[in-house]
């Protein structure tokens, strides 16, 4: 049993009777570990019944849901204390129109198309809410058109996103040894699990996946096709007792992804070999190579005008790409409000809080 699969049954047997014919569409998309596929046994020690999304036309006024049952198939249906809700007891059926839904959740009505600012200022792990879950009843489509036009990046915001993922990789990727090589060894530990969670990221990238938040990032990556390939380098490099093997698995699982990065022909393609970092005896990818490359491959003019304004590094050929707002913080306190991701407009190099 999933928490889907018995949020549709709910939905059939209980939710939908109370409507009365009333037109509407109904889902399980947001928050919840049921709505990734992720829930099992220990998800049900809270919040965990059924529920639904009731979405009704602007105006409609809201049914009325007191003769719900207490329990559904031996799951409770009403809640005295929630992380739902804002806290307040009550049932999982949400009654809203899809516009106020997927506004509040993004900050705009993903009906209207969105902008560079808006896709820069969306979490993944939003967006992965989004469009995971299920639709259980959409007869004009509401739901699946806004679905559709988050399922992902414009191509030159594609681009601008692995490019900022892939400067991350560099800006660290020689410290693994660096830390390593004068005996700072938890230095280079935590450096290495930095840098395979960013390879990790670019993965879901690299497949047009959405990466969830922290806690289900490793299960999710385990269902890219990419795992199997970059996975035990990633695995190993996180368990590596030596600096020397930490660094060797690191750069085999980069290169996995370069060619990966080549195959997707965004841009010119980059050697996914390994190389010296300057004169020193240290290996790493020189990953802000895909970074010159993949900038230079955007033709947007917004994307374009905004990598321009950013500027090259130290007034060099690499861009200065703060990139998406979960490259720039991990923050669940940003991250999981829409309004302070809209107002991290200038930390991405974007005026006026949210407009490029």
């Amino acid at each position: 049993m999933t928490g889907i699969a018995l949020s549709h049954r709910f939905y059939d047997q209980a939710v939908r009777p109370l409507l009365g014919g009333r037109p509407h569409a109904a889902a399980l998309l947001g928050e919840g570990s049921e709505v990734l596929g992720l829930d099992d046994t220990v998800s049900t020690d809270h919040d965990f019944g059924p529920r639904v999304q009731v979405f009704l036309p602007d105006g409609a006024a809201p049914p009325s849901f007191a003769a719900l049952p207490d329990t559904f198939e031996g799951h409770p249906t009403v809640f005295a204390t929630t992380d739902r809700n804002d806290g307040e007891p009550g049932h999982q059926v949400e009654v809203t129109s899809a516009a106020a839904f997927f506004t509040r959740r993004l900050g705009v009505d993903p009906a209207g198309g969105l902008a560079l600012a808006d896709w820069l200022l969306t979490p993944t792990q939003t967006l992965a809410t989004l469009t995971a879950g299920a639709v259980f009843h959409d007869p004009d489509g509401e739901l699946t058109r806004r679905r559709e036009a988050l399922r992902w990046y414009p191509a030159d915001v594609w681009r601008y996103a692995l490019a900022a993922g892939w400067l991350r990789v560099a800006q660290e990727e020689a410290f693994v040894g660096r830390a390593g090589a004068v005996g700072d060894d938890l230095g280079s530990r935590l450096v290495a699990a930095r840098l395979a969670r960013e390879l990790v990221r670019l993965a879901f990238l690299i497949e047009r996946r959405w990466a969830p938040y922290p806690k289900w990032l490793g299960s999710s990556f385990a269902r890219l096709d990419l795992a199997a390939t970059a996975g035990p380098a990633l695995a190993a490099a996180t368990a590596a007792a030596h600096w020397r093997d930490r660094e060797a698995a690191l750069v085999e699982a980069a290169g996995v992804l370069v060619t990966a990065t080549n195959n997707l022909g965004l841009a010119a393609p980059v050697d996914p070999a390994p190389r010296t970092y300057h004169t020193r005896d240290i290996r790493v990818l020189s990953a802000d190579r895909l970074t010159v490359a993949l900038a230079a491959a955007i033709t947007d003019p917004g994307t374009r005008a905004l990598v321009d304004r950013l500027g090259g590094r130290q007034g060099g050929p690499i861009a200065t790409l703060p990139g998406t707002i979960d490259q720039v913080t991990d923050s669940t306190e940003i991250l999981g409000d829409p309004a302070r991701c809209r107002r991290a407009g200038p930390l991405l190099g974007l005026t006026g809080g949210t407009a490029p």
